[in-house]
């Protein structure tokens, strides 16, 4: 007998129960807040190296007056971020990242672990 779930049948199927491995559709939540995140990370690791590791330089240079002495970097860098999370094609690569990452935990139901900086 099939166990019942209050969740949509493409939340809840999948070989753990976990959904739809194939499903591409994408929740409210992981539009608005999980793509995104993935974007901002990756822009800052990937695409703004220089600009964030002369912030990070500044500012602990510059301590307690990094709000002051650190404008010029702090500019730079958030261009450079604004400038890659506005790009479609660079979203369109992050929300296919993220949808093969969603279908192999769904798929194996191992989560991939979270990187923290």
């Amino acid at each position: 007998m099939a166990e019942k779930s209050v969740l949509p049948n493409k939340l809840s199927e999948g070989p753990h129960g976990l959904g739809d491995p194939d499903d591409r559709s994408l929740r409210k939540v992981e539009r608005d807040v999980m793509i995104p995140k993935l974007i901002r990370e990756k822009a800052k690791t990937e695409k703004c190296i220089a600009e964030v590791a002369e912030f990070e330089k500044c500012c602990k240079e510059s301590a307690l007056l990094m709000v002051v002495k650190c404008r010029r970097e702090n500019s730079v860098m958030k261009d450079c971020l604004g400038n890659w999370y506005q790009n479609d094609e660079f979203k369109q690569q992050c929300t296919e990242e993220y949808l093969k990452q969603r279908s192999e935990y769904r798929r194996t139901g191992i989560r991939k672990p979270i990187r923290r900086a």
